[in-house]
């Protein structure tokens, strides 16, 4: 019996490998070196006490996305939880 392709995504399958890599959030996300976001701003983070803190490519990512795209800060958490792209650009995927 000849095996049959699907065009349909494994359940398995990792999302990531889901996405379009030639989508633009997907390429800026690779060009920028957030590495360097991580230098600047993990002196200001406690790693003693206090609330643990949310990633910093995390919140970052949340900063240029409200400036690139023009929104709100409850708009930009709101299309984050909605979508990969963003997901994907923050660093969560």
């Amino acid at each position: 019996m000849i095996n049959k392709t699907t065009p349909q995504p494994s359940l398995f399958s990792s999302l990531t490998d889901q996405l379009n890599p030639r989508h633009p959030l997907y390429l800026l996300a690779n060009k920028i070196d957030w590495r360097r976001f991580e230098e600047a701003f993990s002196p200001l983070y406690c790693a003693v006490n206090g609330r643990p803190a949310k990633p910093i490519r995390l919140m970052c990512g949340l900063l240029i996305l409200k400036h690139v795209r023009n929104l709100s800060d409850e708009s930009v958490v709101e299309q984050w939880s909605e979508n990969a792209y963003y997901q994907y650009f923050c660093g969560m995927l």
